[in-house]
């Protein structure tokens, strides 16, 4: 009898086999199965090939070149409206998470007994800029506090670096419409995640010695005094010059009445504008518009926001004349906000995949990707972070740059490699927007606006001269592949880092503040000894085995819900059996061994 492995027809696939093939591809998706095969040659983070399927130009009739070309305007329309559409839902995010947080993000910023608490301080820099998602908004009120005497310039510096890393959310959110694609997914979270990284390794690093020796605020000093500051003109801003239109017509915010909160001139206005202007004459503070429109202050609003002597003038937006108080309206721009940007970021990667296919992929990934020749390959880095601050500064907004790069990253089209020094460059970029801002700041609010912009110019510096300039010390590229590599086959472990990095351990970490500084080093303390030691036997046990004690050799000896997800998962995937978090079907497995006939090849049958 022939033995049918031998003849020339392969026996059919069962679900055993199905079964094992699954267990050495892990969690994979249909669409990246052979790049993560543990055994395979295919890199998972290598740019993958998107190939066209369509017919050349050659090949096309004049009514084909008239159709492509009419499909190919339509797909950049399409993107380029998705686009606004996505700055402006991250625009009215910013004003919903300003309507549900402000006044509580603004009496945070009060008790400056527990500012002074270096780590306490850090917290509040985290929520603060979560809970207002506008770094810019964070940093006027530290410069306001500053200003006001309220908070010194060295209580001012670890807020600030909260500032920094808080930021680096609204990446993290954008790559969670990605989700739906285990590769694209990688790409993505991996590329928000290295922004992340990179703010709280500097962090570590720059905390404790600034606490112990304050460089950050003597450089800043130093800077200061060297300089000869005059007041000037308002920063320009381009970005909202295009978005200002529409979102405008849904929402104006009232900035001071957040900036008064903190430094204890607190009304009882409402965040949301009610009265815009005068007749004839536009009112003080209360609009955006109001010193272009009257070349300089407007008179005509008393403190309460009230209308004043002269006949007010309601504004025109959607939630103006409404009843609804600022959370409930909060809530509903929040939800909406949500909604549209998840639609339009999807639409652009819709696009994104059908546009970046054959000779139009290889150019853009040319332009994007590109390195010099050899000896001067290490170039290309250092002028992605020129462009990143470039474009940073052009946008007046590092979120709305690194929410634009998460995307192509996801798609294939930028690098991990290349976006870090992008993301390097856009926390240079917002320094230098901070810098412009505090210059137009008042005579009197001058030297400690720009000393608190300094500060952040200084430590992001700082952080790319860790981090980056020596390339043996780009830890937060390899951390966030691994990372990513992580979140593909548990995606529920992006939720998870999620809440736990910018929610969860910052709000423990200021109860604890508010118990006293003694109580937060108590607990704190012994917390970060195990993690720092857990994390040197973890290096210990992949590179010197050797010089552990026998037992510390693996986790083997810990029980499998300390030393594995696999639990985890199994829970979470009870708890939501959803697609994106259940692992493939049988028919999806099946199908999947068929289209890699060299791993059912591989398996003992």
């Amino acid at each position: 009898m022939p033995n049918p492995l031998t003849s020339g027809q392969a026996p059919p696939a069962t679900l055993d086999t199905v079964g094992l093939v699954d267990q050495r591809l892990g969690d994979a998706g249909p669409s990246g199965s052979a790049s993560i095969l543990e055994d395979g040659d295919t890199d998972p983070w290598a740019l993958p090939q998107l190939k066209d399927t369509s017919q050349s130009w050659k090949e096309l009739s004049v009514a084909g070149r008239v159709l492509h070309v009419a499909i190919g305007f339509l797909k950049a329309c399409g993107l380029l409206g998705s686009l606004y559409l996505f700055i402006c839902s991250l625009d009215i995010l910013s004003s919903a998470f300003q309507l549900l947080g402000s006044k509580v993000a603004g009496d945070i910023f009060k008790d400056d007994v527990v500012l002074s608490n270096p780590v306490a301080g850090l917290v509040i820099g985290v929520l603060a800029t979560v809970l207002v998602q506008s770094s810019s908004t964070s940093s006027s009120i530290v410069v306001s506090m500053v200003a006001s005497r309220l908070l010194t310039v060295r209580a001012s510096v670890p807020v600030i670096m909260g500032v920094n890393v808080g930021t680096s959310v609204t990446s993290t959110l954008v790559s969670m419409a990605q989700s739906g694609d285990r590769d694209e997914f990688r790409r993505a979270f991996g590329g928000s995640a290295v922004h992340g990284i990179f703010n709280w390794l500097t962090v570590l690093i720059l905390l404790p010695l600034e606490s112990a020796a304050g460089p950050l605020e003597r450089l800043s000093a130093l800077a200061l005094g060297a300089a000869s500051l005059q007041p000037g003109g308002p920063a320009p801003d381009i970005l909202k010059v295009l978005t200002r239109p529409l979102t405008h017509l849904i929402v104006q915010l009232d900035a001071d009445v957040i900036t008064g909160s903190a430094t204890g001139n607190a009304t009882n206005r409402n965040l949301v504008k009610r009265w815009c202007g005068t007749r004839g004459q536009m009112t003080a503070g209360n609009s955006s518009a109001c010193g272009a429109a009257a070349g300089g202050p407007c008179p005509g609003r008393n403190s309460s926001g009230a209308p004043g002597p002269e006949e007010q003038l309601p504004c025109r937006h959607l939630f103006a004349g409404t009843a609804l108080t600022d959370l409930a309206v909060g809530f509903v721009l929040l939800a909406a906000s949500l909604l549209v940007l998840c639609t339009c970021l999807v639409l652009v990667v819709k696009l994104l995949n059908s546009v970046l296919r054959g000779r139009v992929a290889q150019a853009v990934r040319t332009v994007l990707n590109a390195d010099f020749p050899f000896p001067l390959g290490w170039l290309g880095g250092y002028l992605a972070v020129l462009a990143g601050a470039g474009l940073t500064l052009v946008l007046q907004s590092s979120s709305v740059f690194t929410a634009a790069v998460v995307p192509l990253m996801g798609v294939g089209a930028i690098s991990l490699e290349r976006a870090y020094p992008l993301f390097l460059g856009s926390n240079i970029g917002t320094t230098t927007t901070a810098l412009l801002a505090a210059l137009a700041s008042p005579s009197d609010m001058l030297p400690s606006a720009v000393q608190v912009a300094l500060i952040h110019f200084f430590f992001n510096l700082a952080g790319i001269l860790l981090w980056y300039v020596v390339p043996v010390l780009r830890l937060p590229i390899p951390l966030a592949k691994r990372f990513g590599d992580l979140t593909a086959r548990y995606r529920w472990v992006a939720v998870a880092y999620l809440l736990l990095s910018f929610l969860l351990l910052p709000l423990a970490a200021f109860g604890l503040s508010l118990a006293g500084g003694a109580v937060l080093a108590a607990v704190g303390g012994p917390l970060g000894v195990l993690a720092l030691l857990v994390f040197l036997v973890t290096v210990l046990q992949r590179h010197r085995p050797a010089w552990l004690p026998g037992r510390l050799r693996s986790w083997a000896w810990l029980p499998l819900w300390l030393r594995s997800l696999e639990p985890w998962d199994r829970l979470v995937s009870h708890c939501c059996p959803c697609k994106a978090c259940s692992p493939p079907q049988a028919a999806a497995k099946e199908a999947h061994c068929y289209e890699n006939p060299e791993v059912l090849a591989s398996q003992q049958l």
